[in-house]
């Protein structure tokens, strides 16, 4: 960290104040940084018949499947006060539990999308077997179809109460942040940059195509058993949970885009909580996180390195920033075509002769374009447009770039020859217009009669 001003002997409870460029810092890769790949998946932990979420306590909650996941995997447990929320592995995965009981799979970085999806069919496949034995069923998707936040079983997480009350505070812009909390579930991909021009290049193209993958991926036609009449109500909640720190990552899109763009555009953003000295999460102060640095929290104490990283994993845009690159503006697709979201995403990000015609491809789209893109989407998925041009032409042309990309990496060794076979799903999107969200009304409507039970046995992760 830098010293500034007069030096000083600093206690513990007194780090050194932070400056703009301790906080630009954190973005900077040393030359052996390489380019992994990791996977996120949020699944619905239900009740096998109702389609129901399950509450945290009880023999058959989804407490006692983290307890038995522990269990199974030998990791570490990881607590939320006096409760088990989820395990870290010494592996590098970690499940962990969401505000609404969901349970996350975050996979170790591999080098290949084939292996990092090996590894998560066979972490998940152990732990939708230990869901069996308690009665349960893990559901993949975009969210929990047959609850509403109003009858979520809501985990107790001390910083869950600190956000509502925030969400709450900010009105309508926060209106359905709760519902994200309790209820979305999403399919996240995480990719490395290796320097700060190979991060403004992935960054400015990831940005750039989220509102056509979001388009593409749409698959959340479900609430409370009930048709919503959207193709994403996954998509739609996030329109309204702070726009300020959601949706279109706005610096990004800068032609001359860098670093110090983004640390400006967060520091002027507020903190929702902050841990204090002793471990307990607090109400941030209503004001920006570059105003903290001068004037502190309540407590007297000046935001610390921890802070900050604190402060950008309460930042949820489309394309997330911190040491590494979140992509999250797709659904999360049906169990068996997840690997369409990691293996586009690779393609497109990973091989500079695509991504680089993936950004000339959408670079001329504003920032107010992709923001009067989104509620579309939500509604009619590839069926939208952006900037007036057709969302369904312009995921075929990105879908087209990824299968190049793709086959480039297996070409120089960096992929196995299976990852081609994971486009498939959003091919046959492409190919016939209908998206997995289409899909699953066909499906609710017709096989599955409405059925919450056959809906459950139709999309649930299977056990060994």
């Amino acid at each position: 960290m830098t010293m500034k001003g007069s030096e000083r002997k600093m206690t513990a409870r007194e780090p050194a104040a932070l400056h703009k460029e301790d906080l630009r810092s954190l973005f900077e890769k040393s030359d052996g940084a390489a380019e992994k790949i990791g996977i996120e998946i949020e699944n619905a932990v239900v009740d096998p018949a109702t389609g129901r979420a399950v509450p945290y306590h009880g023999s058959n909650g989804v407490g006692s499947l983290v307890l038995a996941i522990v269990e199974e995997f030998g990791g570490e447990p990881i607590f939320d006060g006096d409760h088990v929320t989820g395990m870290r592995h010494d592996s590098g995965i970690q499940i962990t539990l969401e505000h609404g009981g969901a349970l996350e799979y975050s996979s170790a970085p591999h080098d290949d999308v084939v292996s990092v999806i090996a590894d998560t069919r066979a972490v998940l496949t152990r732990a939708a077997e230990l869901a069996r034995r308690l009665g349960l069923a893990i559901l993949p998707g975009a969210n929990m179809p047959f609850n509403t936040v109003a009858d979520v079983p809501i985990v107790d997480k001390p910083r869950g109460a600190i956000m509502r009350e925030f969400f709450a505070r900010i009105g309508d812009a926060g209106a359905w942040a709760t519902t994200v909390m309790g209820t979305t579930l999403s399919t996240q991909v995480t990719l490395d940059y290796l320097s700060e021009d190979d991060l403004v290049e992935k960054l400015r193209m990831q940005v750039a195509a989220s509102p056509v993958i979001a388009g593409l991926f749409v698959n959340s036609p479900l609430e409370g058993g009930k048709l919503t009449g959207l193709l994403s109500r996954r998509t739609q909640c996030w329109l309204k949970t702070d726009p300020r720190r959601c949706g279109v990552l706005a610096p990004a899109l800068k032609e001359e885009m860098r670093i110090d763009h983004f640390v400006e555009w967060a520091m002027a953003l507020p903190m929702i909580y902050h841990l204090d000295q002793d471990g307990t999460y607090r109400h941030a102060p209503d004001r920006p996180f570059g105003a903290l640095l001068t004037e502190g929290f309540a407590d007297g104490t000046k935001p610390t390195m921890n802070d900050w990283i604190s402060h950008l994993s309460q930042i949820w845009t489309d394309v997330r920033l911190r040491q590494t690159l979140e992509l999250r503006v797709a659904d999360g697709p049906a169990y068996p075509d997840i690997p369409a979201v990691p293996a586009l995403w690779v393609g497109l990000t990973y091989h500079p002769a695509s991504r680089a015609a993936a950004w000339e491809l959408l670079r001329h789209y504003t920032v107010d374009e992709h923001r009067a893109a989104m509620p579309e989407v939500a509604a009619q998925g590839l069926a939208a447009r952006l900037g007036g041009d057709s969302l369904h032409d312009l995921a075929r042309e990105l879908v087209r770039l990824a299968d190049v990309g793709l086959s480039a990496r297996i070409r120089a060794g960096l992929e196995q020859p299976d990852v081609l076979s994971y486009l498939d799903p959003i091919k046959e999107v492409i190919s016939t217009g209908v998206t997995f969200a289409q899909r699953c009304i066909q499906r609710w409507e017709r096989d599955l009669q409405r059925s919450p039970q056959r809906y459950v046995d139709a999309y649930r992760l299977m056990g060994l």
